[in-house]
């Protein structure tokens, strides 16, 4: 009886020593330099955006530039950049006369429609939503000034031009959407590009 108890022990000795040894292997190889379990790496399909061609088509606008109004003067400088494995475009403006702003730029899926959203730091609050048409890339919404409380109809049209500049128009109605104005008109030249004529191109 006292042989077979031995050999009872040393038989859970044993194995306990080779889970013990298996778990502090898979611990080592579970594990980083930190001691910490890594995150899963996401495989391709957890990046929607970057697989979808539609949310390439405002890359156009992607870029640094110096934006001159139509008469060749400086208006300001412009970044916008893609972001969020392309879910996003960021849009970071500096105006020549020490205005500035930010945008939002997205694809809403649930539309299949553009949307930007910006404000500035004089607070106008723009939401517009649209698509790119043979004019090019059209958003429509409102415009809302946060200094008098007034909400007019907005619309704005980004155009690529034949010379590599971008065409950016704006439009404000006081009407309701019966008749329109210019809010703004900018042609953006990629920084070091050199600078063109004012004009639509």
């Amino acid at each position: 009886m006292r042989t077979t108890g031995i050999a009872v022990t040393g038989f859970w000795t044993g194995a306990a020593c080779v889970l013990l040894g298996a778990a502090a292997a898979f611990g080592q190889a579970g594990q980083g330099s930190d001691g910490q379990v890594p995150a899963p790496t996401p495989s391709a399909s957890s990046f929607p955006c970057e697989e979808d061609e539609k949310f390439r088509e405002f890359d156009f606008w992607v870029g640094e530039w110096d934006v001159h109004t139509a008469d060749g003067k400086l208006a300001g400088k412009n970044v916008i950049e893609s972001s969020q494995r392309g879910c996003v475009l960021i849009e970071s403006w500096n105006g020549a006369g020490g205005s500035s702003g930010i945008s939002m730029n997205y694809l809403d899926k649930t539309s299949d429609e553009w949307v930007q959203v910006w404000t500035d730091a004089g607070g106008s609050q723009i939401v517009v939503r649209g698509g790119l048409t043979d004019s090019g890339m059209l958003l429509e919404g409102q415009i809302h000034y946060v200094s008098n409380g007034v909400t007019a109809p907005f619309r704005g049209l980004w155009t690529l031009q034949p010379d590599g500049r971008v065409r950016q128009f704006f439009e404000q109605s006081d009407d309701g959407g019966k008749t329109w104005k210019p809010w703004f008109e900018g042609f953006y030249t990629r920084v070091g590009a050199g600078v063109n004529d004012g004009g639509s191109g």
